[in-house]
């Protein structure tokens, strides 16, 4: 496999073996921190519900990748309240929307991995993929390479995309 020289990915990188156990606490949970520093615009937080933040994935497959997560440290769809999974939903098809109208997603992939074995990076905290999509979004390096090219800012993305969740209002 050919590399790409991609930096910016160190945090991530060394983070992993963290992140993958089953059994990270509130305490070690990345996702959990980040919500409890109130520093929304240095974390990419674009909104907070009574059940969920919507955050951009500082580690994205397309830009514009965004995460609904649950404000309380939680890993399976079935330890939420009946009005948290009612948000979620919600929140997602309002992600949607925005990334069309935004964004000009043609496209988009929505999905929870639930489990480590599912692919959950943060598997002891739940948390819904929304990741908009663009015909020829993918080219040859992912095929022959086994490479992924992300040429974006995520902060400006993120000035893109908070006036509309600002703007938005969810009710359960």
């Amino acid at each position: 496999m050919k590399k790409l020289y991609a930096p910016w990915r160190s945090p991530y990188a060394g983070s992993i073996d963290q992140g993958k156990k089953e059994n990270t606490t509130a305490d070690t949970c990345v996702f959990c921190t980040q919500l409890a520093e109130h520093n929304d615009e240095h974390h990419l937080i674009l909104y907070r519900g009574e059940h969920h933040a919507v955050m951009i994935n500082k580690y994205p497959y397309n830009a514009g990748h965004l995460l609904i997560i649950s404000l309380k440290h939680l890993a399976a769809l079935e330890e939420l309240s009946p009005a948290s999974r009612g948000e979620l939903i919600e929140l997602t098809s309002s992600c949607v929307a925005i990334l069309k109208k935004e964004l000009h997603a043609e496209g988009v992939n929505v999905g929870i991995n639930l489990g480590k074995i599912a692919g959950a990076g943060i598997p002891s905290h739940i948390h819904m993929h929304i990741l908009p999509r663009w015909n020829g979004d993918t080219n040859f390096l992912p095929t022959l390479a086994d490479t992924k090219q992300i040429s974006f800012d995520l902060r400006d993305i993120y000035a893109r995309l908070k006036p509309a969740f600002d703007a938005l209002a969810i009710t359960v």
